[in-house]
């Protein structure tokens, strides 16, 4: 390898931007609602954990996700989500779809 051939200085390509990643946690909270109104969910914890335990099968259990959710800082976003969407299957917001229901029942009574 000859002098020419060497570069020491770094490439212009090495940093790869965190925010465009998704990693939680990173994303600027001011361009929120303004650029992606579901930008809440790369905060999510079930983003970070196997998707199976929020969908489980007909009478299987919720525990798991219901315990991730306790402690995951976008519940209430990711509930009112599934309520506006009417979203029926899976854990939302740390509810099944039978709370959801039970929920939208009396918010509208």
């Amino acid at each position: 390898m000859t002098r020419s051939e060497y570069r020491p200085s770094v490439p212009g390509d090495w940093f790869v931007d965190p925010v465009r990643l998704g990693i939680p946690g990173l994303r600027p909270a001011d361009t929120e609602s303004i650029d992606n109104p579901l930008a809440w969910q790369s905060d999510a914890l079930c983003a970070q954990t196997d998707p199976e335990a929020f969908f489980p099968e007909k009478g299987g259990s919720t525990r798991d996700a219901k315990k991730i959710c306790t402690t995951c800082e976008v519940k209430g976003q990711c509930l009112e989500y599934a309520l506006q969407n009417d979203e029926r299957f899976g854990i939302w917001g740390g509810l099944s779809e039978r709370e959801r229901r039970r929920l939208r029942r009396a918010r509208s009574a």
